[in-house]
């Protein structure tokens, strides 16, 4: 079971990531399309591209620079507000991460908990609002219970509970974003932003379940 990665298993975790999410982006734009425009699966492919791009060609010192990476490909590229939120997750997630070289349950409950304070700062949203923040709260919440423990221990856990968050969105009517307007015809759908930060919590539990750190090349 692993407990712990290296800086440069932490990459590879995030390639994986980026692979993943790259290849459900048909699966991401249906979520958007029942209480959106569709384009969410497009723009979070968009953003996990350049990630990979900047994650096969870069060094780094530091978790901090890591995230941050991931965080500015994510902002730069995304375009629009889901750009803007998920790059403020992973560029607040960063916060206590400076010079830190290996990513634990501590590290990953610091990266969870100020991504959370950093996404609730900048779009002011709230658990029950409809949003990555139904999924983000539980998780950090969870984590910071599991910090003693082995990492991949800590990530099955905070998956339960991510899932649980994103299926709850279901039940809620939007209050922020595009689909305020929908009122309660939001309700029956999950959020599109909820379900892309599920997502990427499951692929970073896949990747070190599997210990299958370094994605194949993409056709």
């Amino acid at each position: 079971m692993k407990s712990a990665l290296t800086l440069d298993e932490t990459r590879q975790m995030f390639l994986y990531v980026a692979k993943n999410i790259i290849a459900i982006q048909d699966l991401l734009g249906e979520a958007d399309r029942a209480i959106g425009d569709g384009d969410h699966g497009v723009g979070m492919a968009r953003g996990f591209e350049a990630v990979e791009a900047k994650l096969n060609s870069g060094s780094f010192n530091g978790l901090d620079e890591l995230f941050k990476v991931i965080g500015i490909s994510l902002l730069t590229t995304m375009g629009g507000a889901s750009g803007a939120i998920f790059g403020t997750w992973f560029r607040g997630g960063s916060k206590n991460l400076a010079a830190q070289m290996i990513f634990d349950s501590e590290h990953l409950a610091w990266f969870l908990n100020d991504g959370l304070q950093a996404v609730q700062e900048r779009g002011k949203a709230k658990v029950g609002d409809k949003t990555m923040v139904d999924v983000l709260a539980p998780a950090a919440a969870v984590a910071i219970e599991m910090a003693n423990q082995p990492l991949e221990t800590s990530l099955n856990q905070i998956l339960v509970a991510a899932e649980k968050g994103m299926e709850s969105t279901k039940q809620m009517v939007a209050t922020l974003g595009r689909a305020k307007s929908l009122g309660e015809r939001s309700l029956g759908h999950p959020d599109p932003g909820a379900v892309s930060t599920c997502y990427i919590l499951k692929f970073m539990r896949d990747a070190v379940i599997q210990a299958e750190l370094i994605p194949p090349d993409r056709a």
